[in-house]
């Protein structure tokens, strides 16, 4: 059967870029960790999209549509369809000098950031900096490998997975409650993660989604912080 937007659905996915077979994106963590990409505050697995909402790259989740539960394919996404064609416009040259009065002992792969936006340093030479504003993947065609893993139906794993997805804290370690008659949601956060400095954006973002994706069922969102005495 095929999905709807606004069906809730957790998918793995693979994105390489097709030229080079470069893995710049997955859901595995052991494929992470062999790619050298691996982010040690990303939570990996199954993770949820909401269709239409453009969580993955929207020609991506048009495809999606015509999956089904359980369904593994490749899509391969053109650059038209992803991060555009490279613009030999954003590429500028600057001053090595210029650099140098801002503070910035620049290397080759360095982010910088000037009035035109965030680049990447690609050349040095004859007091010459050489800066690149296009996105990495511009130019480039991706291939998605995309499986759909389950379509959610019940709404406290839609709820459950839409706070994991948002607060970046794996499944075991939240509890969100629902209380129908009151169309109240208590999400418990662990102790240890209310020092990240993203948590107030992430619980508002959570917040606003929840708000306006189960409004007929929900009207308050209260988080709550535990801290818990270690014993033995």
């Amino acid at each position: 059967m095929a999905f709807e937007k606004g069906d809730f659905l957790l998918v793995e996915y693979t994105v390489r870029v097709k030229e080079t077979g470069n893995v710049v994106d997955t859901t595995d963590p052991n494929l992470a960790k062999q790619e050298n990409i691996y982010d040690e505050l990303r939570v990996y697995g199954p993770t949820l999209i909401v269709l239409g909402k453009g969580w993955l790259n929207p020609f991506v989740e048009e495809e999606l549509l015509k999956f089904s539960e359980g369904e593994e394919k490749t899509i391969e996404v053109t650059p038209d369809k992803a991060f555009g064609e490279r613009d030999p416009g954003k590429v500028k040259i600057y001053s090595l000098r210029e650099f140098a009065k801002r503070g910035y002992e620049v290397k080759v792969g360095d982010v910088v950031e000037t009035e035109s936006g965030r680049g990447i340093v690609k050349s040095i030479s004859g007091g010459r900096v050489v800066v690149d504003f296009n996105h990495p993947l511009a130019g480039k065609i991706l291939l998605y490998k995309v499986k759909v893993v389950k379509k959610l139906t019940d709404i406290r794993e839609k709820l459950l997975y839409l706070a994991v997805r948002h607060l970046n804290i794996p499944s075991e370690e939240l509890k969100v409650e629902l209380d129908e008659a009151s169309k109240r949601i208590l999400v418990s956060i662990p102790g240890k993660y209310i020092t990240r400095r993203e948590l107030p954006y992430a619980k508002i973002s959570l917040a606003t989604d929840i708000l306006d994706m189960f409004k007929d069922v929900v009207n308050e969102v209260v988080f709550q912080e535990s801290i818990v005495r270690k014993t033995g």
